[in-house]
């Protein structure tokens, strides 16, 4: 297992739990593929509460410390709640180059992540019977691209609108000044002047400017700018107080990671890229939270409890698809979560951040993970996303 090389002309990444990183798990443990990773010493950094054995927590601390190593990763945090009790576990630096531990109290973009959020309060206007799952997009953004496209198909990514971040022009623009404020309108019009991916229905393709659309959607429905829509309606009720809608603001909260990106980069190297404007994410991936908040969103969103009422809940999760491809029988996406053979959630990638959040239904048990960078990992010959590298070697040490 080791870091990629840096890619400098990719296209920029946010996400990820499109095709293979989302609907798929790392298929083997951080420990079994990492040479000279060794369990003899703690990693810098290194430190875990837990109440679950002795055994098991030395397991899931040596998973993390493995996978940090293994990758050169800055810093990783990491929690397993189950009926086993509650794990949580540092390792690294909460700044690259830096000698500050990591600690679970920083503030981090949780990048698409923040789609669930998004996702859930579309599902409460729906209960509220303000708008239809049925309804045309175009009916609420005139002149979006596909406009027949409804907005569960908006919401599941069948609705054939390309994302604005598959834009080279987008790129250039974004790399050439990563810290300007960018609109959801210019973003959608950035989507608008490539062409469709496919008629709506007709496939499935990951595509942020679908969730740009559904916060335009949401903001005339409800006559509110969306930071208001977060706050009154995810962050206040739920209690998370360290979550926040950053606007166009360059800010983060103390105490925070600082991002460590190769996006836009020369072969090699890598930047701080803690202070990129958020505003190009938008309601595809803007949000700022903590592990703690995390824990707190994660409940309500695998539950329905304090967002959605039961039948709701069970529309969201009656979402998930089993066709177009990438979807299959076993791994699928639905209205802003995915299932992987299992395990509910979603994945967040930032520019300089890694963020994922999943729980298993079987076994009742919620996998949180922040790392700070958004570089891929190489294991087994295949390119990863840092947090599915570390939940792979959570999950094999799960007892």
């Amino acid at each position: 297992m080791s870091r990629n090389p840096v890619r400098a002309t990719a296209l920029l990444r946010m996400v990820t739990i499109g095709a293979a990183a989302v609907l798929g798990l790392v298929a083997c443990s951080p420990s079994e593929t990492a040479s000279g990773a060794g369990s003899s010493s703690a990693a810098p950094g290194s430190g875990q509460t837990t109440s679950v054995p002795a055994d098991t927590a030395a397991a899931f601390q040596k998973a993390i410390d493995d996978t940090r190593a293994a990758g050169n990763l800055p810093g990783v945090i990491a929690r397993v709640i189950s009926p086993a009790g509650t794990w949580t576990g540092t390792s690294g630096v909460r700044a690259a180059g830096g000698d500050d531990p990591i600690q679970t109290a920083d503030h981090t973009r949780i990048g698409s992540l923040t789609k669930t959020m998004t996702a859930t309060l579309l599902l409460q206007l729906v209960q509220e019977g303000r708008v239809s799952l049925d309804d045309r997009i175009d009916r609420f953004v005139p002149d979006a691209p596909n406009g027949s496209a409804t907005l569960r198909q908006v919401a599941d990514m069948t609705s054939g609108i390309p994302s604005y971040t598959a834009s080279e022009s987008f790129d250039r623009k974004f790399f050439a000044d990563p810290e300007s404020v960018w609109t959801p309108t210019e973003l959608v019009d950035t989507a608008k002047a490539l062409p469709p991916s496919f008629p709506p229905g007709q496939g499935w393709e990951y595509s942020n400017t679908n969730y740009v659309l559904l916060g335009l959607v949401i903001e005339k429905v409800l006559a509110k700018p969306i930071g208001e829509v977060f706050a009154d309606r995810i962050f206040t009720p739920l209690g998370m107080d360290e979550s926040s809608w950053p606007g166009g603001s360059v800010e983060i909260p103390d105490p925070h990671l600082d991002g460590l990106t190769d996006q836009g980069q020369p072969d090699g190297q890598t930047v701080d890229s803690t202070r990129w404007n958020p505003s190009f994410a938008s309601t595809a991936g803007a949000v700022i939270s903590t592990v703690d908040d995390l824990q707190t969103w994660g409940e309500a969103l695998f539950t329905g409890q304090g967002v959605l009422n039961p039948p709701t809940q069970q529309l969201r999760r009656d979402s998930i698809l089993t066709s177009p491809p990438p979807n299959t029988a076993t791994s699928g996406y639905g209205i802003g979560i995915g299932n992987r053979d299992g395990w509910w959630g979603h994945d967040g990638d930032f520019p300089g951040y890694n963020t994922s959040l999943f729980h298993n239904y079987d076994s009742d048990t919620t996998i949180i993970i922040v790392i700070n960078t958004d570089d891929a990992m190489t294991v087994d010959g295949k390119s990863t996303t840092p947090v599915s590298a570390v939940q792979a070697g959570l999950i094999a040490a799960l007892p």
